[in-house]
């Protein structure tokens, strides 16, 4: 029968309930005898202020006494005959594909070798952040060089080729309204 607050498997809701979480692992140690004496003292200090933890540690031992009263119940002379004998009536693997464990780890080998080729055969993209990075400065640095020329606006405005195009019939009624409006 449990006590109260040991519903589960170490299940303290307290201020201690990381450490309980973390005795259940050494508590069977603890108790099997195999615990380290550091680890040993840290248990028995634990049970010690633990309630729920001891209640757990005295069903482990329980436990434990009854399994320890069943009849140990070992295989029959025939029973150990009849399993050698089919074992060594397995027959071995052999052919091209019997040094491998099994067919799946054969698939498996041979999808990972398809896959790295197929990887290796794709083209290098510009995906890598560094280049992408050097684009974008060799581009802001491209219109840095070219800003004296947008800045001179005399030459812009004084530019002979701008001049020589074609005046569009749309750009002429356009210039029309404006002039109008002007008046």
């Amino acid at each position: 029968m449990r006590a109260e607050g040991s519903e589960g498997p170490m299940s303290n809701t307290g201020p201690n309930a990381e450490r309980c979480a973390g005795m259940e692992d050494k508590l069977v140690e603890y108790l099997d005898g195999r615990a380290k004496p550091a680890e040993r003292r840290a248990v028995e200090e634990h049970l010690a202020v633990c309630s729920g933890c001891r209640h757990r540690a005295e069903d482990f031992r329980a436990l434990w006494g009854a399994l320890d009263d069943l009849p140990v119940i070992s295989p029959s002379a025939v029973f150990d005959a009849s399993l050698r004998a089919r074992i060594a009536a397995e027959p071995a693997r052999r052919g091209f594909w019997g040094w491998l464990p099994s067919p799946r780890l054969a698939f498996a080998v041979a999808a990972l070798v398809a896959m790295s080729v197929w990887m290796a055969s794709l083209p290098r993209g510009t995906t890598d952040q560094t280049e992408i990075s050097r684009s974008l400065v060799e581009a802001d640095f491209g219109m840095i060089r070219d800003l004296p020329v947008l800045e001179n606006y005399d030459v812009l405005s004084k530019f002979d080729a701008l001049s020589e195009l074609p005046a569009s019939p749309n750009a002429s009624a356009a210039g029309d309204v404006t002039n109008e409006t002007r008046e």
